[in-house]
C-alpha cells in the first residue's frame, strides 16, 4: 500500500473518529511498512503510538482490512520524519496521568515494560491495549476518596485466591480507573509472569468480536478469551445497547468465572445506573466487589499537585514556585483531576519559556480559561430543588415551617450543601429557607456534618447530591 491510498484512507477515519481526534492522533500517522500482517507506522513520540494503539488500534486494522489488506496487528514507532514534522508541538505537550505523578518504573518492571501490549500471553493472537509506563501504584497518590479501590487493587494484584469476583471500579472522568487498571497488570506481569492477563477496552472487546464474526473465526476468539488468567475490561459502559457484544460478554465473563479466573472491570457508573445494560450481566457484575472512586478533596487534589512538582523538578530546575499556588489551584480546579494536572503542566511550561517565577498572577493570567471553566455558579434554588427531587417531597414542604423529619432532615441537607458549594453568608442561606435565623442554619449543618461520618446513608445521599450539582 502507498503513503497516497494511506491518505486515502486517513480521511475515511476522519469521518468516523471527528475533526478533533483526527488532526491530534490520526494525521500525524505516517505508514511505513506494511508486511506479514503488520502495519508499521511511524508516529512523533511514544506517546501518541500509545494512545492510538489502544483507542484506534483495532479501527485502523480494520479499515486497512476493508481496503484489502491482510493486517492482523498495528506497531508504532517514533520516526524521524514524522518526528520532525510534528516536533515542537509534540514536544510542549506533556500526558496527564489520571491521579497521581509520572514515577521513574521500577527496575524490577523495566524488562516486562519494554513490549507493553497489555497481554502477558500470546502476544501474537490477540495483543490487548497497551499499558502506559507511567500508571503505576507507586505514581497513585492515595487519598480518602480512593484508599478502598487502592487496597482492593492491591490485594487483586497479588495473583492469589481473593474473595470477589468481579473486581468493579467505578467513577467519573480523571478519577483513577484506568490508573489502577494499568497498575495491576504490572504488578500482575512483574508478581505472577505465569499469568496470562489480558488488559483491554470494552470497545475493543467489540472490535475483536466483530472481525471474529466477519472472518468466521469465533472458536479462535472464544477460545483466546477463555484461556487467560486475568481478564481486564476498562469503560465496560461502551457495550451498553450492543446485542451482540453484550451477549458474546456475558458468556465469556461466566466462562472464566466458573473456572475461577479474575476478572476486573471499570466504568463510568455503577452497574445498577448504567442504561441498556441487560439485567442478567448487570447483576453478574454487581456480585462481586463494587468500588466507588469517589471525587477527589482537597488533601488529595493538593498531595496529587505536590507529586507532579517533584516531577517537574528535574525537568525545570531553576523554576521556582510562590507559596499559596498549589492550595490555589486545589481549591479551585476540583471536578477533574486531568483538568487539574494539564493546568500544572501548562503552567510550567509558560514560566520556564518566558522565564518567570510562578506567583499568583502568573497563574490566574496563564490559566483564566480553566479558572472560568471551574467556576460553574450552583445557587440556593437550585440546591434546594434537587434535594427536595431526591427525597421526594415538595419544595414548599422542605422550605416550609413544619418540624417533622420528613421534612427537617432534607432542609439541613439542603442547608449544609449551601454552605459548602455556595459563597452565600448564613443568614443569607437563612433569608432563602423561609426567613430563617442564621444559628438555624448552623444548627442544621453541624448536623449533617456529624451524620456524615456516622450515618451511611446521610454520606451517600450527600455524594449523590453534590455530584449532580457540580455536573
Amino acid at each position: 500500500m502507498k503513503q497516497e491510498q494511506w491518505g486515502s484512507l486517513q480521511q475515511d477515519l476522519l469521518q468516523t473518529v471527528g475533526q478533533n481526534n483526527y488532526k491530534a492522533w490520526i494525521e500525524p500517522l505516517q505508514l511505513a511498512e506494511l508486511s506479514n500482517g503488520v502495519a508499521t507506522f511511524t508516529v512523533p513520540t511514544n506517546f501518541i503510538g500509545n494512545y492510538v494503539s489502544q483507542n484506534f488500534g483495532d479501527l485502523i486494522i480494520h479499515q486497512l482490512t476493508q481496503a484489502g489488506e491482510e493486517v492482523q496487528r498495528v506497531h508504532f514507532k517514533v520516526g524521524r520524519a514524522a518526528a520532525n514534522k510534528n516536533g515542537a508541538a509534540a514536544s510542549s505537550i506533556a500526558a496527564p496521568s489520571t491521579s497521581g505523578h509520572a514515577a521513574k518504573p521500577s527496575a524490577r518492571a523495566t524488562a516486562k515494560r519494554a513490549d507493553a501490549t497489555g497481554f502477558a500471553g500470546s502476544k501474537d493472537t490477540l495483543p490487548g491495549a497497551p499499558l502506559d509506563t507511567r500508571f503505576t501504584f507507586d505514581s497513585f497518590v492515595v487519598g480518602k476518596p480512593n484508599e478502598l479501590a487502592n487496597a482492593a487493587a492491591h490485594r487483586v494484584a497479588e495473583g492469589g485466591p481473593v474473595s470477589f469476583n468481579p473486581l468493579f471500579l467505578y467513577g467519573g472522568v480523571g478519577l483513577g480507573k484506568t490508573h489502577l487498571m494499568h497498575a495491576i497488570a504490572w504488578e500482575l506481569q512483574t508478581q505472577r509472569p505465569d499469568l496470562n492477563v489480558l488488559y483491554l477496552s470494552a470497545e475493543q472487546f467489540m472490535y475483536r468480536f466483530v472481525q471474529a464474526l466477519r472472518d468466521r473465526k469465533m472458536m479462535d476468539f472464544k477460545e483466546l478469551f477463555r484461556s487467560v488468567d486475568v481478564l481486564m475490561v476498562d469503560d465496560v459502559q461502551f457495550i451498553a445497547g450492543k446485542d451482540s457484544t453484550q451477549e458474546e460478554f456475558f458468556h465469556t465473563f461466566n466462562a472464566l468465572v466458573d473456572q475461577n479466573k479474575q476478572i476486573i472491570i471499570s466504568a463510568d457508573r455503577a452497574p445498577g445506573e448504567i442504561k441498556d445494560m441487560e439485567d442478567r450481566i448487570r447483576s453478574r457484575l454487581q456480585c462481586g466487589l463494587v468500588v466507588d472512586l469517589h471525587p477527589t478533596d482537597y488533601e488529595l487534589r493538593l498531595g496529587i499537585l505536590q507529586s507532579k512538582v517533584e516531577q517537574y523538578r528535574g525537568q525545570y530546575p531553576d523554576l521556582m514556585i510562590a507559596d499559596g499556588v498549589l492550595e490555589f489551584l486545589a481549591h479551585r480546579i476540583s471536578t477533574n483531576v486531568r483538568v487539574l494536572e494539564g493546568a500544572l503542566t501548562r503552567l510550567f511550561a509558560f514560566a520556564s519559556l518566558v522565564g518567570r517565577e510562578i506567583t499568583m498572577d502568573l497563574t490566574q493570567d496563564c490559566l483564566s480559561d480553566v479558572l472560568r471553566a471551574s467556576e460553574r455558579k450552583i445557587s440556593v434554588e437550585e440546591i434546594q430543588r434537587r434535594v427536595a427531587e431526591h427525597y421526594n417531597i415538595r419544595l414548599s414542604d422542605m422550605i416550609g415551617p413544619k418540624r417533622v423529619r420528613t421534612f427537617a432532615r432534607p432542609r439541613q441537607v439542603a442547608m449544609f450543601l449551601c454552605k459548602q458549594l455556595t459563597s452565600r453568608s448564613l443568614p443569607e442561606i437563612g433569608r432563602r429557607f423561609g426567613g430563617r435565623d442564621h444559628t438555624t442554619v448552623m444548627h442544621g449543618v453541624r448536623r449533617i456534618e456529624e451524620l456524615r461520618s456516622s450515618d451511611g446513608q446521610i454520606a451517600e445521599d450527600l455524594e449523590l447530591l453534590r455530584r449532580a450539582l457540580e455536573a
